[in-house]
């Protein structure tokens, strides 16, 4: 009984805000000015030649040959470092991640 009286004691003072700067406070009052910005968007045109695309049967060829031991195919996709490194510390996640990388080429999705 005597804890919950405490406890409600504690929970009501720390409800109360009793703090005060120890400083003069001097009040501002905030005026707004709507200013306009004008811009102006070039609209640029797309590139005459597209960017050359990576083969999805040199990718398979790779990830056939070379993709278990040296994620092969996942540098020549331009896939992060980290993640490759990643797939070569762990054997392709145990043959899974390639498994599913394999899909995703032959699917075209990588």
């Amino acid at each position: 009984m005597k804890s919950k009286l405490l406890f409600s004691l504690l929970v009501t003072l720390l409800m109360y805000s009793a703090s005060y700067a120890s400083f003069p406070v001097k009040r501002t009052i905030s005026t707004s000015t709507n200013t306009e910005v004008t811009t102006t968007v070039e609209v640029v045109e797309p590139m005459a030649t597209p960017m050359a695309s990576q083969d999805k049967w040199v990718g398979v060829a790779l990830w056939f040959f070379l993709g278990w031991p040296f994620a092969a195919h996942r540098w020549y996709y331009k896939k992060p470092v980290g993640w490759n490194i990643l797939f070569i510390l762990t054997i392709g996640g145990l043959g899974i991640w390639a498994i599913v990388d394999l899909i995703n080429i032959l699917t075209d999705n990588f």
